[in-house]
């Protein structure tokens, strides 16, 4: 599957900034393409200067300018984002119709975080402008949470996430939902270093988009993850994850394997492999409201076995209830099995759920607050007409 990517913010143009990246590992190490272009789009231009891998020209990296910014973004106000994107969205409209490669791509995957301002302001604007323009190509969202200290001291943070996430949901075919802190809670250390973030939500896309890509043929599985096999599976709040093993070699002299202990280690690696990848999936949820899911294995081919993939499919089966599930397989590698899954079409993520009830709450205290305000400038205003003015 190829993707056209698009990054909103800082936040977003450094994660578009990772799958540029990823392409490039692609490209060298196997001979194919999976991103066809890939743009970051923000208000402050320090941001997109800080970027490595994406095309440094103005029609990669796109400044959004506004007598109301001032080139210093816009400060967590989402509406003033929402704004800016609505006056500048045909300069991105452009820059994709100008890419040359344009017509290779599977889908758009436009990416940000949902706390600031630019990102959660202007993904929701941008995916629909898109569909208005490219109506037969899906559009897909990657969206960032925030960390837990975000959320418990800036109101305005999990305000702009609940009005981003509400948006983008309404508009997009599938939104990727990855939040920060399952990666800090993982390892702690990530919290001083965020950037170390980005590659690992990344990551999980690799397998997924070279497996369709491949031309080799003893790389092309017997159940392809292609573009067809992907688009059918994604809908609604998407989690991704994936996991790996380590297969061991277990030979007896002269190069006999041990048929039974084989077999019996394929599948106990296999399940470790999918266990992992579950238990790293990029937003906590409950497999079980999931509608649909997909498993890709990639493993050397020896590995694949009829018996591995049932196990698997059982497996997955039984934590998803009534989702419908997709197996396939990616001949590559050498000595580890590597599980990715993707669960969709959630009828419900928790922590997404807690933001609008939080929010529902805080836009009462919000108009209580305002009336509040208005009341006092009044009496301030009555109490005033007694005095005499200088001007």
């Amino acid at each position: 599957m190829k993707l056209m990517v698009i990054g909103f913010g800082q936040c977003g143009s450094r994660i578009a900034d990772e799958f540029a990246r990823l392409n490039k590992r692609a490209r060298i190490q196997r001979g194919i393409e999976v991103i066809t272009d890939a743009f970051a789009v923000d208000t402050d231009p320090a941001d997109l200067d800080a970027l490595h891998t994406i095309k440094p020209d103005y029609q990669h990296r796109i400044l959004f300018e506004s007598k109301r910014t001032d080139g210093d973004g816009v400060v967590r106000m989402s509406e003033i984002g929402a704004e800016i994107t609505m006056e500048n969205s045909n300069r991105v409209i452009e820059a994709i119709r100008v890419a040359r490669r344009l017509f290779e791509a599977d889908a758009f995957l436009l990416i940000a975080g949902v706390a600031g301002g630019t990102g959660s302001g202007g993904i929701p604007i941008m995916a629909q402008s898109i569909k208005d323009c490219y109506k037969y190509k899906p559009v897909y969202s990657l969206v960032i949470l925030p960390f837990k200290d975000e959320e418990e001291t800036e109101e305005r943070t999990i305000y702009n996430a609940a009005i981003s996430l509400k948006s983008i949901y309404s508009v997009a075919d599938a939104v990727f939902v990855a939040d920060n802190q399952r990666y800090v809670t993982k390892d702690p250390a990530l919290r001083s270093n965020p950037a170390k973030i980005n590659p690992l939500i990344v990551e999980p896309f690799y397998d997924l988009l070279c497996a369709g890509e491949e031309e080799k043929t003893k790389y092309i599985g017997a159940s392809i993850a292609d573009a067809g096999n992907i688009i059918q599976t994604l809908a609604g709040w998407t989690a991704i994850g994936y996991g790996k093993s380590q297969l061991p070699a277990i030979r007896l002299p002269f190069g006999r394997w041990r048929t039974f202990r084989k077999r019996t280690t394929e599948r106990r690696v296999g399940i470790q492999a999918m266990e992992a990848a579950i238990s790293q999936l990029s937003v906590g949820c409950d497999p079980a409201d999931a509608g649909s899911a997909l498993y890709l294995v990639s493993a050397p081919a020896g590995e694949m076995r009829i018996d591995l993939f049932q196990e698997l499919g059982s497996y997955l089966k039984g934590i998803t209830q009534d989702a419908v599930i997709k197996g396939c397989d990616y001949p590559r590698g050498k000595n580890v099995m590597n599980v990715t899954v993707i669960l969709s079409e959630f009828s419900s993520v928790e922590k997404i759920k807690v933001y609008y009830n939080i929010v529902g709450s805080l836009m009462r205290k919000i108009k209580m607050r305002q009336a509040e305000a208005e009341s006092k400038l009044r009496a301030m205003k009555a109490a005033s007409r007694k005095i005499p003015s200088l001007l």
